[in-house]
């Protein structure tokens, strides 16, 4: 069905420092037309730091749109929309939580909101970390601390964390690398 579906045009109502929005104007089969929102996103890269106790490393950090500080895995945009999620992922790593690693390793790649948006999320899993320094950006105020598996999927379970990546990463990283009969 959506081979009959067309994007007959797009314009550009916002562009802001992280997206743009379009307004795309949409043809259907039996000709009806219809205005969509679509939110265009460079992506991102996000990162689990697992520590060598197994424990992983976690920034607690204001979100504008919630209102509301949040605790999240490290994360961040793409300098440009050519970066490597594998590039970005190291960079924020170190940038956020003030330890890097040469050991990383690509988890899943997610779809946030894909209704109306193609931000696009590379997630990688750090082992081995080395301490180094944060580099945060300006205006950019976090707090790294780290959590057993078990603390995090019961802050998960119990709506103390909300954030989808967040969620996503840290039960893929369990399934895959702590279960018994991981892949």
């Amino acid at each position: 069905m959506s081979d009959e579906i067309k994007r007959t045009g797009r314009d550009l109502i916002y562009r802001g420092a992280i997206l743009s929005v379009y307004k795309d104007h949409m043809e259907f089969p039996d000709g009806s037309t219809a205005e969509w929102d679509f939110i265009k996103h460079d992506g991102a890269a996000a990162v689990v730091p697992v520590m060598e106790d197994g424990r992983i490393l976690m920034v607690r950090q204001f979100r504008n749109a919630l209102d509301r500080e949040t605790l999240e895995i490290p994360a961040g945009k793409l300098d440009d929309p050519n970066e490597s999620g594998f590039t970005c992922s190291k960079r924020e790593l170190e940038e956020e939580t003030g330890y890097r690693s040469e050991n990383l390793e690509w988890l899943l790649t997610l779809r946030t909101t894909v209704a109306f948006c193609n931000e696009k999320i590379e997630i990688y899993v750090a082992k081995d970390l080395i301490p180094s320094k944060q580099h945060l950006d300006e205006g950019e105020y976090v707090d790294v601390k780290a959590y057993t598996m078990e603390e995090l999927k019961e802050m998960i379970f119990t709506g103390k964390i909300e954030d989808s990546k967040t969620i996503a990463a840290l039960l893929a990283y369990e399934s895959k690398y702590l279960r018994a009969d991981a892949i």
